[in-house]
Order: structure tokens, then sequence, then C-alpha cells
């Protein structure tokens, strides 16, 4: 299983929480892409575990904590 910023985002508009299933059923219908469908289908769920954000699916995925800016400069 691997995830890329760019897969990921195709579960940022995911319906939260969620669990595995759910999950997948999201990613077929809005079309995404096979990757994603292969990597939810390869997580170890444990009774149908509810996950709450994709950050509990994918812990590195970037926040906006890790943008390193300003944003009272702009």
């Amino acid at each position: 299983m691997y995830w890329t910023l760019e897969l990921a985002s195709y579960l940022s508009d995911a319906p939260w929480p969620a669990t595995k299933d759910e999950l997948i059923d999201y990613s077929i219908r809005t079309g995404a892409p096979l990757e994603v469908v292969e990597n939810l289908q390869s997580m170890e769920e444990e009774g149908g575990e509810v996950y709450e954000s994709i950050e509990e699916i994918w812990p590195d995925y970037p926040t906006e904590e890790d943008y390193l800016w300003n944003e009272d400069e702009y």
C-alpha cells in the first residue's frame, strides 16, 4: 500500500467518519483511480472500524501546520 498526495486527494471530500467499505464504495462512485481502491482494500480492518479522517488512513497526510508560511503576511 502506498499513498501520494494525488491519491489521497480523492478522499479529501469523503463522507467522514466512514468505514473501510464506505470509503471503497465512495472511491468507486467518484471515479477515483484503481490505486485508491486497491490501497483501501489492502488496509487491515478490525471489525468495522470507523475512520474519522484521512490522517487515520495515511498519517503523513500534510496538514496546514506542515506549510511554513505566515498567513498574516498575505
